[in-house]
């Protein structure tokens, strides 16, 4: 069994079209190997897919690779996956199965609070985020890259509960279609819409807040 380091924190319709779109998804991540698979969502959200069959080993692989995977505990200096649960001034509290806090000081995304930081990048609740675990945790190397590397783009605007799918639909609704440039998919539930060129994620933001009954942050270059 793999466990999905993204959650399923909605209720009803959306829980359903949510689990449409893992499901669709993993088939897309394992559809062609010769496992079959059954999904679960345990306790604490996180979504399980049970393996079974001569790929078993390689389906585990993809997924862990694809979507990040929740482990048993932690080894110092090896780098693991969960998602933001919450910030204060103390810094952010990843959830990996069991909270994890990495220090304000451990973050190495520049100045300001955690709470100014989380929205400076865009760092929508739920999102996924990469850390380094050791006596005090590290958000990792490779994550810092990752968000610096956004704030140097055209602009995105960062989104949670909404499906990929829901995403796009919502952003075509609202006319804006032609202002962006793709939807990255961060976690199940958290999108990223690339800006195009010339477009103010802000004004996007504005735009299409309306449509969706999400938090939704902006990352200005």
């Amino acid at each position: 069994m793999v466990v999905l380091a993204t959650k399923l924190y909605v209720e009803g319709d959306a829980r359903e079209r949510a689990l449409d779109s893992l499901r669709s998804q993993v088939d897309n991540d394992v559809g062609d190997l010769d496992v079959e698979y059954d999904i679960g969502v345990r306790h604490d959200d996180f979504p399980t897919v049970t393996l079974e069959g001569p790929d078993e080993v390689a389906a585990r692989n993809v997924l862990a690779e694809t979507w990040g995977e929740i482990t048993e505990g932690f080894e110092d200096g090896e780098t693991y996956v969960g998602t933001l649960e919450s910030w204060d001034d103390d810094g952010f509290v990843v959830d990996a199965g069991e909270d994890v806090l990495v220090p304000a000081d451990e973050l190495g995304l520049g100045p300001g609070s955690p709470a100014q930081i989380r929205e400076r990048f865009g760092l929508v609740q739920h999102v996924p985020l990469r850390f380094t675990y050791g006596e005090t945790p590290e958000l990792a190397d490779v994550e810092q890259d990752r968000l610096y590397d956004w704030t140097r783009g055209t602009g995105r605007l960062n989104v949670n509960s909404a499906t990929r799918g829901e995403v796009r639909a919502t952003v075509n609704r609202a006319g804006h279609a032609q202002d962006i440039v793709t939807v990255e998919r961060l976690g199940l539930l958290e999108q990223s819409v690339v800006c195009r060129e010339g477009t103010d994620p802000p004004g996007l933001l504005a735009a299409v807040g309306e449509y969706l009954p999400s938090e939704l942050l902006a990352v200005v270059p």
